[in-house]
């Protein structure tokens, strides 16, 4: 090998490291923003929660869609901190809402400036027996719940620094703490059905396919099989159709 060839292979080397170096700063990068959020949630900081998206970025969440800068902070601020914290950008006694951040896959686009990700959060929420309702000054409300969801995020690079641009939040399931999940009602929170300005909080679309616990669906995955490379889809289960060829399977033969 000449002088000039070695030159070559180990310029070529540096470049390549230098890319794998970007590509996992870059992944960092996102868990770290992403995990921000999460705190910043926790303590109803819907400010700061606004400022972490993209100008064009959205929020897709119990079956709206909230568009542009506008849309994310009337759904952060005019929907959430009025409902939840009496306009009050912080946490207030005696509500919570812990969003733990966790189990990220996250996937830097060739391009470099777009990132795709996958993660869940296990919630824990309540409202204290002396938490007074920003919708119901007069009453107390007291109550405890779990839920569980999927994000499958879009994630953009502005002007060096990452930022949300798409976060699809899908709530999976919740249950009354001291129910448990199994008499979880089929829409434990209502999904949004009045657009926005008719309703000055609400989404600027609506999303057709949205379900939550009992009914039990993928949220399709943003990238395909790491060992097989093929798409992974779920097969759906047919009810009483699925149910039948069960037991007709199981019957001994004649």
């Amino acid at each position: 090998m000449t002088d000039t060839q070695r030159l070559d292979a180990l310029e070529a080397q540096v470049a390549d490291l230098t890319r794998r170096l970007t590509v996992r700063e870059d992944e960092l990068d996102v868990r770290k923003l992403q995990h921000l959020y999460g705190y910043l949630i926790d303590k109803c900081m819907y400010d700061e929660v606004v400022d972490l998206f993209t100008d064009d970025g959205e929020v897709r969440f119990f079956g709206g869609v909230w568009q542009g800068r506008e849309g994310v902070r009337r759904l952060y601020v005019d929907r959430f901190r009025k409902r939840f914290t009496h306009d009050n950008n912080g946490p207030i006694d005696g509500f919570l809402l812990d969003h733990p951040q966790l189990q990220d896959i996250i996937d830097i686009q060739p391009d470099g400036v777009t990132a795709l990700a996958r993660s869940r959060s296990m919630m824990q929420a309540g409202r204290h027996k002396d938490y007074v309702s920003a919708e119901n000054p007069a009453a107390a409300t007291p109550r405890q719940w779990w839920e569980g969801g999927i994000y499958e995020n879009t994630y953009k690079k502005v002007d060096g620094v990452w930022r949300i641009h798409v976060l699809n939040y899908f709530p999976h399931w919740h249950a009354d703490f001291d129910k448990g999940w199994a008499y979880t009602e089929a829409e434990y929170v209502p999904f949004p059905k009045t657009l926005y300005p008719e309703d000055p909080s609400g989404p600027d679309a609506l999303i057709d396919d949205h379900w939550l616990w009992p009914t039990h669906k993928l949220l399709p995955f943003h990238m395909p099989h790491p060992v097989t490379g093929k798409e992974m889809i779920a097969q759906r289960w047919q009810g009483d159709i699925d149910r039948a060829a069960a037991k007709k399977a199981a019957e001994p033969a004649e």
